[in-house]
């Protein structure tokens, strides 16, 4: 029986799901822009026998609401840090695809105490530069004036060229996912990721291990971030996926899906 909770955070509803609760070692999986938590699915139905996991609608997305014109990654990490006070985890292994990834290095910046892991999926602690404000900026014109058309377009563009055939259905379900999403919550995610701050500092401090997973071909991260960022922490993993966009942990979801498990395991030993 899937265990689908709402908290209030600033009178505002939050949707999460907590699955395996009687387990004492816990994952907390939060996913990318436009999603929602059922992007992780396979992941949750593999993981509840042997760790308490639990995802999060992220503000805005999915059935959380939406708080503002502004959605930075801080707030999103405090209204994190909320759901799981309510739900009484003390420490965690957190994984973040993309902008969920974003989060979860506020998190580790704001409650570094709270976690045992931090896993990055085709995500980066740097700052946005010029080029990447303007495409943002360029994003919420295009939402504005019509935006089923950009979701319908900038799905694909996520997963590499070679994967798109063989994956038609999971594109085509996540399309139908990511437009859920309303105006409002698309644009105030952009401006969030767009002022983010560089958190190069926060993987230089940390102290528990980070693992890294990166494809090959992520039209958005340049392979060359990914293995000098996974060189900055003191206790780092990375993982390199040929033939493989910005949507790892779904282009090659059985093989990405028991490197997680065992990392979340080495974060508990």
């Amino acid at each position: 029986m899937e265990q689908h909770r709402t908290i209030k955070v600033d009178g505002r509803m939050v949707h999460y799901r907590d699955e395996g609760r009687n387990n004492n070692k816990t994952v907390v999986l939060l996913h990318g822009f436009l999603q929602n938590l059922d992007v992780w699915s396979s992941y949750v139905l593999s993981y509840m026998r042997d760790f308490r996991v639990i995802t999060i609608d992220l503000p805005g997305h999915g059935h959380t609401d939406s708080y503002g014109e502004v959605h930075s990654m801080d707030m999103m990490a405090r209204v994190v840090k909320t759901v799981l006070d309510e739900a009484g985890v003390n420490q965690c292994v957190m994984v973040g695809h993309s902008m969920g990834g974003y989060v979860a290095l506020a998190f580790a910046e704001k409650y570094p105490y709270s976690l045992r892991g931090l896993g990055l999926i085709n995500s980066h602690a740097l700052s946005d530069s010029g080029s990447h404000r303007e495409s943002r900026q360029a994003v919420c014109e295009q939402v504005k004036e019509n935006r089923a058309s950009f979701i319908v377009n900038f799905v694909p563009s996520l997963f590499d060229s070679a994967n798109r055939a063989a994956l038609s259905q999971d594109i085509k379900d996540l399309q139908e996912q990511c437009l859920e999403t309303r105006t409002e919550s698309i644009i105030a995610a952009q401006m969030g990721m767009m002022n983010r701050p560089s958190r190069i500092a926060v993987l230089e401090k940390l102290e528990i291990p980070v693992m890294f997973i990166y494809g090959k071909n992520d039209n958005r991260i340049p392979i060359e971030i990914a293995i000098t960022q996974a060189m900055i922490p003191s206790h780092s993993e990375i993982l390199l996926l040929d033939h493989v966009g910005h949507m790892s942990f779904m282009e090659e979801r059985e093989y990405v899906k028991p490197r997680i498990k065992n990392f979340v395991e080495t974060c508990y030993y």
